[in-house]
């Protein structure tokens, strides 16, 4: 089969930034060309971060909000394309995955906004451009995420090992990949959202460095308890979560006020750990493949190994596939799913009726 090259954009929940790939797929096979990331407007974050707990903004906030990201995302890409020397005519399509403000797959109307102009995407790059990859999935039933299991399991999966991989972004969600089996997949809680929120707080990095904070703390048994006590750790999949339920006024409702920044920071990177090990104990040992910026935060791949001690905890990296352009690569390989109408989801992860093409295409012309 020929391959083509497609380009993946990502800004995942945390909002630290947003990253860019090219690849070259046939669907089958998948290689990466190329990778930039790009700090997101601090004010543009800042009202991102504020629709995305539920704040109230006007028809005109909005529309300049989904402008100013689509024209982020198209300038990313042209850096992209600068970096690799790649010419637009040489692109089959863009993947952008879009950020998500609101994702409430279990309402009455279920549903899951991402913001993110796709139209001006594809006027300011020339390359065609494929956005809303989610609400297809929920239209038949289905969560809408996650999306990432079917490229785990055609990049990583193993013909004779037990895999799971954890993304660890702002949520973290995990992919089962066994041998002979169908692939699961689903949120299993908050990654690095309530992490980078409490350091963002207290000391005003955007998140905690090589876990410098949460090693001056201890973890508070009775505070980690709280936290594990959330209702939504034991749902059964499929599901999925998002800022609008972990936040900081979810977290501020389980603290008592007096304790110290350090040992809350600890807390919250053991919360992470634990809320992960808690589903991998469910499957029999093998490898926990961690990528995303979790994979960065040593002290919680050092949990993630002391709670999983019969399991082998590395990186994708270390298995062929870069734990930082992971995400990113498998929007890149979905917008090539979709050019070729051919299905994104698995049903077994997201609970959707059926495989289906997902995606809105918007060309530039």
């Amino acid at each position: 089969m020929v391959m083509e090259h497609y380009i993946g954009i990502m800004s995942g929940t945390s909002l630290d930034g947003i990253d860019a790939v090219l690849v070259a797929t046939d669907g089958r096979r998948i290689e990466l060309k190329g990778a930039v990331s790009a700090p997101i407007d601090a004010l543009l974050r800042e009202r991102l971060l504020a629709l995305a707990v539920g704040g109230t903004v006007t028809a005109r906030e909005w529309g300049e909000l989904d402008v100013a990201l689509g024209q982020a995302y198209a300038e990313v890409t042209l850096q992209l394309l600068a970096d690799t020397g790649l010419r637009a005519a040489e692109v089959s399509a863009i993947g952008c995955h879009g950020q998500t403000v609101w994702h409430q797959p279990d309402a009455e109307l279920p549903f899951s906004l991402q913001l993110g102009d796709g139209n001006r995407i594809a006027g300011l790059t020339g390359i065609t451009t494929i956005t809303d990859f989610r609400r297809k999935d929920m239209a038949l039933g289905g969560q809408g995420a996650p999306l990432v299991p079917a490229f785990h399991q055609r990049v990583l999966g193993h013909a004779e090992r037990l895999r799971i991989v954890v993304n660890i972004g702002g949520i973290a969600n995990i992919s089962v990949l066994a041998p002979g089996r169908p692939v699961q997949g689903y949120d299993v809680g908050p990654g690095n959202m309530l992490m980078d929120a409490w350091c963002r707080r207290h000391t005003g990095a955007p998140y905690d460095k090589n876990a410098a904070l949460a090693r001056q703390g201890m973890v508070l048994p009775a505070l980690l308890a709280r936290l594990m006590a959330e209702p939504w750790l034991a749902l059964p999949p499929p599901k999925s979560t998002g800022r609008e339920l972990f936040n900081d006024a979810w977290l501020d409702a389980r603290l008592d006020g007096d304790e110290a920044v350090a040992d809350v920071q600890a807390t919250l990177t053991e919360f992470t750990a634990a809320a992960i090990a808690q589903q991998v104990r469910h499957f029999s040992d093998g490898e926990l493949l961690v990528c995303g910026g979790g994979g960065h935060n040593p002290l919680l791949m050092e949990r993630l190994a002391a709670l999983l001690p019969g399991w082998r905890v590395a990186t994708t990296t270390i298995a062929g596939v870069d734990m930082d352009a992971m995400e990113a690569m498998a929007f890149a390989w979905l917008a090539h799913q979709t050019l070729h109408r051919l299905p994104g989801n698995l049903p077994e992860a997201t609970g959707a009726s059926r495989p289906a093409v997902l995606g809105a295409l918007h060309f530039p012309d």
